[in-house]
């Protein structure tokens, strides 16, 4: 009998697991075909234009845009029904930061367009097509993570999975663009630093693919040509945002959840003002060294250097600034005496593989600033304040990377028995304490009374008078004294655990507060 009602739900699995594994090599081929056309187009492989590059991203992002319609229209028609969310998924921080990135991207999508007017004499129509396809598409993904990030799909769900895993897919391929695109112009910025700086040995030919003809508006074509390349940072932030919101709603399509009541913790600024202090001064220090760098930088050889020491040093002085308060942090959770809280979630397992795999990036770039430092044979001044800089690099992604996930994975602080006790007592004895318990306390304590499960300390003083009022004054005199002196013992521990506790949660949120403006800063 147990064989035959567990065999449903074990045969049912298997279409589930398959769409899965479907959907997923379906996304990966999708994105290997859109790699491959990038890095085509980059090194002017013949057959290749960008023209080509630009079509299939435009299809990819037409389907996608199919899909959200229809998955919108589908959510109005069911818009009464009950459905499950994933509480971890879709913070309203992270809706907030792509929504910003998402204006931006639109702002870039603008000067897109007017920079294709301006050469459009010798560009093709698929650099026209993109920009106003990819600006529908933002507003619309916008608009379906704001609505539909915490969904749980359980209907219609091997179609689901496919249409996912193809937003996914294809926001990669967005941001792969842009990163390439990006990469390019930036690596033509550092060919002109270097040759300023006095190497004059490079014999790199970067190309930006510049159009072969002259702009109707000399003076707009500048400013659009010079102000794509600083919001691309932003569309490539917007992108890779979508595809980690979208990929947790794939691994959610499915997902079986236990419906227990979520405690959220809302964010205050009180008691954060050291942490936001001290990160603002870091924050304001910073804007005034990058653009104190930008003015110097390329302007001659000692300029160029005196900007380039001042930048390490900076730099150094603040990665040590944020070593030193993750590994006060760390200190503090060692100190606590608290459970992680291991239960499967995809939202906050994509967070720690996120933080890890993004600072392989930054790790994998100063081992090779300290290999280069090593094996190079001339050591300008400036050098050598780069090698404690891609150190700290190293060490401050470690700690705060440990810092990050133990965070996200600590239970939330339960309230403990004692101080349960402390509280159904104070209000049973009208003391004047500032203690407002909730009803479902005082309703707990009651029935634990009833049914004879009462702690020693205020057995005698509550029970004894309801389940035995007429013992006499003398009785309830002494057992009110009892209680009287038992209390003062819980009275103080508590207060002094709390007292304990605020401090170290004021000292976390400060650090959390440093960091964070820190991390803008750098």
């Amino acid at each position: 009998m147990e064989k035959a009602a567990g065999s449903p739900s074990v045969g049912g699995s298997y279409p589930q697991k398959n769409a899965e594994i479907l959907s997923s090599q379906y996304g990966i081929n999708l994105f290997l075909a859109g790699l491959l056309l990038t890095f085509a187009w980059a090194v002017h492989a013949v057959g290749i234009s960008k023209s080509h590059l630009l079509s299939y991203l435009i299809t990819l992002m037409l389907i996608q845009l199919l899909w959200m319609l229809w998955y919108l229209c589908r959510s109005c028609t069911q818009r009464r029904l009950i459905r499950d969310k994933d509480t971890h998924a879709g913070a309203r921080w992270l809706k907030c930061g792509i929504t910003l990135f998402a204006v931006i991207t639109l702002i870039l999508d603008s000067f897109k367009i007017g920079y294709y007017i301006d050469f459009s004499n010798c560009l093709s129509p698929t650099e026209g097509i993109f920009p106003v396809t990819h600006a529908v598409h933002t507003i619309l993904q916008v608009y379906f993570l704001w609505c539909h990030a915490k969904d749980i799909i359980q209907s219609f769900k091997t179609l689901e999975r496919f249409g996912v895993i193809h937003s996914v897919f294809t926001n990669l391929l967005l941001w792969t663009n842009g990163v390439l695109t990006e990469s390019k112009h930036q690596l033509n910025e550092h060919k002109e630093r270097l040759i300023t700086l006095g190497f004059g040995n490079i014999t790199i030919v970067l190309d930006d693919h510049a159009p072969q003809c002259n702009c109707t508006t000399t003076t707009l074509c500048s400013i659009f040509s010079q102000g794509i390349y600083y919001l691309y940072p932003f569309n490539i932030e917007y992108h890779i945002l979508a595809s980690t919101m979208l990929y947790v709603l794939w691994k959610n399509i499915g997902r079986q959840v236990e419906h227990h009541q979520q405690h959220k913790t809302p964010f205050k600024f009180h008691g954060i003002t050291v942490g936001m202090g001290f990160g603002l001064i870091v924050l304001t220090s910073t804007i005034a060294i990058v653009v104190v760098y930008l003015i110097q930088i390329g302007r001659s050889k000692i300029k160029s250097e005196l900007a380039l020491t001042m930048f390490y040093l900076h730099a150094i002085f603040v990665l040590a600034l944020m070593c030193t308060a993750g590994i006060v942090a760390l200190l503090i959770y060692r100190l606590e005496d608290r459970s992680l809280d291991n239960s499967k979630n995809p939202a906050r397992k994509l967070d720690a593989e996120l933080l890890v795999g993004t600072a392989a990036g930054s790790w994998l770039l100063s081992w090779g600033s300290i290999l280069a430092i090593i094996c190079a044979q001339a050591h300008p001044k400036y050098t050598w304040y780069n090698l404690p800089y891609s150190v700290l690099v190293i060490i401050e992604k470690y700690i705060q990377n440990l810092f990050i996930i133990e965070s996200i994975h600590r239970e939330q602080e339960k309230v403990n028995d004692d101080i349960k006790t402390l509280r159904i007592v104070t209000i049973s004895r009208g003391s004047t304490l500032s203690l407002t318990p909730s009803y479902k306390e005082i309703y707990n304590g009651r029935a634990t009374c009833d049914s004879g499960e009462v702690p020693c300390l205020f057995r005698d003083s509550i029970c004894g008078r309801e389940n035995g009022g007429g013992g006499g004054g003398a009785k309830e005199e002494t057992s009110l004294e009892n209680s009287s002196v038992m209390h003062s013992a819980p009275d103080f521990s508590f207060y002094s655990r709390n007292l304990v506790t605020n401090n170290k949660r004021r000292i976390l949120k400060n650090i959390a507060a440093f960091l964070f403006l820190c991390n803008l800063s750098v």
